[in-house]
């Protein structure tokens, strides 16, 4: 990809210019793929061109999960900020609406759009159509309001120490799991707004993606933790089988709904009794 989106340099060009060092371009080339999967995820500012660049945004999955530690850190500062004015449900409630502003509720319109789609149709082409309808459903409704209610009474019962770390390794982690679903199965659409960022990932990438969950995983519990990841995984490794096995690939509402379920599905692991 060139230095400047659109331009194609001649030979004479590149004889006369100065050379970019391998080691700028390298982060110049990054710093793009990076604005793209904020770009993709969330609210927040990245440069306008970022929208219509194919080729970035096809190289961002491997930063969905530091793009879901930004976000999770969004929820958990607002969190600790609420918590000294509020008590700790409406710190809760203040931090989960942080997060879904700041994604513009991309991933929750995708799980009740996902489950609509699953459970109101009964072919690949009824699926599709159903989970393309702007309107929301009665399945896609109720989903929504119990994964909503389950991720408030999780983040609860963790408590206040651990709900800022638990924000921040749940939004990487969820994110995360989207980019391995990226990597072992096709799009199931011939087109749309996910087909720009299909590429088949290589394990040098997802290597990069895991490098940012790392990090947010050590202020938890080991044990706990090691719980959280295995629900998160099953959580994932159950949609990807539906989605196989139904439509014969994801699409950008599955996306939303991997991150969703596996986000409360590593939450719900921390909480377990035997970890």
């Amino acid at each position: 990809m060139s230095e400047q989106p659109g331009r194609h340099d001649t030979g004479e060009e590149h004889a006369s210019a100065p050379q970019t060092p391998p080691a700028r371009h390298w982060l110049r080339r990054e710093g793009v793929y990076f604005c793209a999967a904020l770009y993709f995820f969330t609210r927040l500012p990245a440069p306008a061109w970022v929208g219509q660049n194919a080729p970035a945004l096809s190289h961002s999955a491997r930063y969905f999960s530091a793009a879901g530690l930004i976000v999770g850190a969004i929820g958990a500062a607002v969190f600790a900020a609420a918590h000294f004015v509020w008590p700790l449900t409406l710190a809760v409630l203040l931090s989960m609406a942080a997060t879904v502003y700041f994604t513009g509720a991309i991933h929750e319109d995708g799980w009740s759009d996902t489950v609509d789609g699953f459970g109101g149709g009964w072919s690949k082409d009824k699926i599709l159509a159903i989970m393309r309808d702007s309107r929301i459903g009665s399945f896609g409704a109720t989903a929504l309001c119990l994964i909503l209610l389950f991720k408030f009474c999780a983040l609860l019962e963790l408590g206040a120490a651990l709900i800022p770390a638990a924000l921040i390794a749940g939004h990487a982690l969820s994110r995360f799991c989207t980019t391995l679903l990226m990597a072992v199965q096709e799009y199931a659409r011939e087109e749309g707004k996910a087909k720009a960022v299909v590429s088949k990932l290589t394990p040098g990438e997802l290597v990069v993606g895991a490098l940012f969950v790392l990090p947010a995983l050590a202020f938890l519990p080991p044990l706990s933790v090691l719980t959280g990841l295995v629900f998160a995984l099953i959580a994932t490794l159950w949609l990807a089988r539906l989605y196989q096995r139904q439509i014969g690939g994801y699409t950008g509402d599955c996306l939303g709904a991997v991150q969703q379920l596996s986000e409360v599905a590593f939450y719900g692991g921390l909480l377990c009794k035997f970890s």
